[in-house]
């Protein structure tokens, strides 16, 4: 069964291809903004579902849809994308020496019967205390512009992390095992 991934993130494919999965990538349109007092595990399961739902309208044939949001969670508020340079120091100034959540909100939808699955996977992330110098130094490399929260823990920011505490593919972006699960559950097998 042909599974497509509704994202254009490198990093979720990346998870993907190095996991031997098979999938087509399609980018969605979705509206990522939070509503009024949203909690950011409704959020993210509202994302990933309106992402998984954009792309299954579009698909053809026996297929399974993937889609997932991931949001960086500090003291009960989201961190997103940055939106600058200064935004960027300044979440990375927030998780300085700090333990937040990484929250990603999967869902998974097969075609043409409509079956759907949708989890929400959490990982706690400790960041080592931050000079200025390798707040600016990072943000500089380019690397914190497309990822909430401001960094990729599988690119320079790997430095920073001291501790994982659950799926370290979830603060990639694609809880790995979960989906697996999820796709199993759907019927999905290697081709």
């Amino acid at each position: 069964m042909k599974l497509i991934l509704a994202s254009a993130s490198p990093r979720r494919a990346a998870v993907l291809a190095d996991a031997g999965i098979s999938f087509e990538a399609v980018a969605t349109r979705v509206d990522e903004s939070p509503r009024r007092n949203e909690p950011p595990e409704e959020l993210v399961q509202r994302l990933a579902e309106a992402k998984a739902r954009f792309a299954a309208a579009r698909a053809t044939g026996p297929v399974i849809v993937v889609g997932a949001d991931t949001e960086v969670v500090i003291n009960g508020h989201v961190l997103g994308k940055p939106a600058s340079a200064d935004d960027a120091r300044r979440m990375l100034q927030e998780l300085s020496g700090t333990t937040h959540r990484v929250i990603t909100g999967l869902a998974a939808i097969r075609e043409p019967d409509g079956a759907a699955r949708r989890e929400l996977e959490t990982t706690q992330v400790t960041f080592a205390p931050l000079t200025p110098e390798e707040i600016d130094e990072y943000v500089a490399s380019g690397e914190p512009f497309d990822k909430a929260g401001a960094y990729a823990i599988q690119g320079r920011a790997g430095r920073f992390v001291t501790r994982v505490e659950g799926c370290y593919f979830n603060v990639v972006g694609l809880p790995l095992a979960q989906l697996y699960r999820i796709l199993r559950e759907l019927g999905w097998t290697a081709e």
